[in-house]
């Protein structure tokens, strides 16, 4: 009779440690900016760009989550970002250089390594990386390629070896939600990972028709860096459209938002629906920042703060640390190894980044990192120079390989706008030369390498048609 008890033991023991294995709901937009959450706003007070923001789903996961004030990509670029995500790489290393390159299919992701040690791997939404159909590591996917549309959005569904094309019939991060919300009910009963992609809020910007006229009246208030041009700018001037602080295009960043807060919404009620709150460790990102007129610049790519810090909120019923402000340097890359970690399971030597656990823990490790590598390899027919930059808790060193007339030293503690560049400045010079070493050291600790994949340097030669098209933009 000893046997089959033993047999039950062992099942019972195994059942008790399948149900006690964490899930995973990892949910990234698009281009949100650090800031761009009303709650974030509100702690800014009379510095807050855009007070009027409302994002009621945001604002109650920060609440119930670790909020990481000082998170950062380690390149401002929708794929490359991405792909950090996914291996836990340096942009240098996984070789996703740009926003067309594709993903390396034989990578080691998070979501591989839980593939393998029985998670239910599922994959919704927006992945970004060359015009693959095909989600490695991922059992479940219901995705577009490319940066698919707002509407009427063709949607790649893969699952248990079929696939099915179909055409969302609403607006796409609706559709996300609803893929999501079926993927949790489907597999509340084992351990799954969950990462859910929205488009928003990435242009060209079509909000839920419910919000197109949200936010009519207001203005985006102004900041001392918008007259602070970037070096790199062929024409240092102001622009009428960029600087008006109630254009509609640029209303139409927070409609789109706001738009998409409402689906995250529903993914968190649906999680707490089913009892999954007990279980289940929420993870919210963005691949980068963005620019709204800072430095004369949108879209991303650059060194300044706002393309650099992201949104980053993890809400764990494991860790007491949640609902805290967690204050260490964080990186899109320490995403990775996170969720292996908090699987239980042992991370992959392939990870260049570093598990967010114990600072969950509230235990920062006398190791943890003080500085970090920041990126950017130039895209074709982009205006925007290489980058290899240095952001340590207090200062900023940016290099533009070939071109050191526009090099860049702050002080971001004390100069958060970035508007004093100290680079030529002989009363920084020990600072600037410390901060070179440091670089040098942060390169060759990382392997720092020129990829393969990296388009040639052509910076100030784009093709006619896109320079036409750019000075003809309103």
């Amino acid at each position: 009779m000893k046997f089959p008890l033993l047999v039950l033991l062992a099942s019972t023991l195994a059942s008790f440690a399948e149900e006690k294995r964490p899930n995973f709901l990892f949910i990234i937009t698009d281009d949100q900016r650090w800031d761009a959450i009303a709650a974030v706003q509100k702690e800014q007070g009379d510095n807050a760009r855009f007070p009027w923001l409302d994002t009621p789903a945001l604002d109650r996961l920060k609440g119930q989550s670790a909020s990481f004030r000082n998170a950062f990509c380690t390149t401002s670029l929708c794929s490359p970002s991405r792909a950090s995500f996914l291996t836990g790489q340096y942009t240098h290393t996984h070789g996703v250089t740009n926003n067309h390159s594709p993903f390396p299919s034989g990578a080691t992701t998070y979501a591989t390594v839980l593939q393998k040690n029985g998670y239910r791997t599922g994959y919704v939404g927006k992945w970004h990386m060359g015009n693959e159909d095909q989600r490695p590591g991922f059992d479940f996917s219901a995705s577009f390629r490319g940066q698919g549309k707002f509407f009427n959005c063709p949607v790649i569904v893969r699952k248990d070896g079929e696939r099915k094309d179909i055409v969302a019939d609403k607006w796409i991060d609706d559709a996300s939600a609803d893929f999501a919300i079926d993927f949790l009910r489907e597999n509340k009963e084992r351990p799954f990972l969950l990462t859910v992609g929205f488009k928003s809020v990435h242009g060209p910007r079509e909000p839920h028709p419910d919000h197109k006229s949200s936010y009519s009246g207001d203005k985006v208030r102004p900041v001392p860096n918008l007259g602070a041009y970037a070096p790199f700018l062929p024409e240092k001037k102001a622009s009428p459209a960029r600087d008006n602080p109630g254009n509609p295009k640029l209303l139409d960043y927070f409609r789109t938002l706001t738009s998409a807060d409402r689906s995250l919404g529903r993914l968190l009620d649906e999680v707490d629906a089913l009892g999954l709150d007990k279980n289940t460790i929420v993870i919210f990102t963005s691949d980068n920042g963005y620019y709204l007129g800072e430095h004369g610049l949108g879209d991303k790519r650059s060194a300044y703060e706002e393309a650099l810090r992201l949104p980053l909120l993890v809400r764990s019923p494991f860790h007491d640390e949640t609902k805290s402000a967690v204050q260490p340097i964080v990186l899109n890359i320490d995403l990775a190894p996170t969720i292996v970690d908090l699987a239980g399971l042992p991370v992959p030597s392939s990870f260049q980044g570093k598990s967010l656990k114990p600072l969950l823990e509230g235990n920062k490790p006398d190791t943890w990192r003080k500085d970090f590598l920041y990126e950017y390899f130039y895209e074709r027919n982009f205006r925007n120079p290489p980058v290899v930059a240095i952001r340590t808790e207090n200062e900023k060193l940016v290099t533009y390989p070939g071109r050191d007339a526009w090099n860049q030293l702050f002080e971001v503690r004390e100069d958060p706008y970035e508007l004093a560049n100290h680079y030529a400045n002989s009363e920084k010079t020990g600072l600037r030369q410390r901060l070179e070493t440091r670089l040098e050291e942060l390169k060759r600790e990382t392997a720092y390498k020129l990829p393969e994949s990296a388009d040639p340097d052509r910076f100030g030669s784009e093709k006619p048609a896109r320079a036409a098209a750019r000075k003809a933009k309103p």
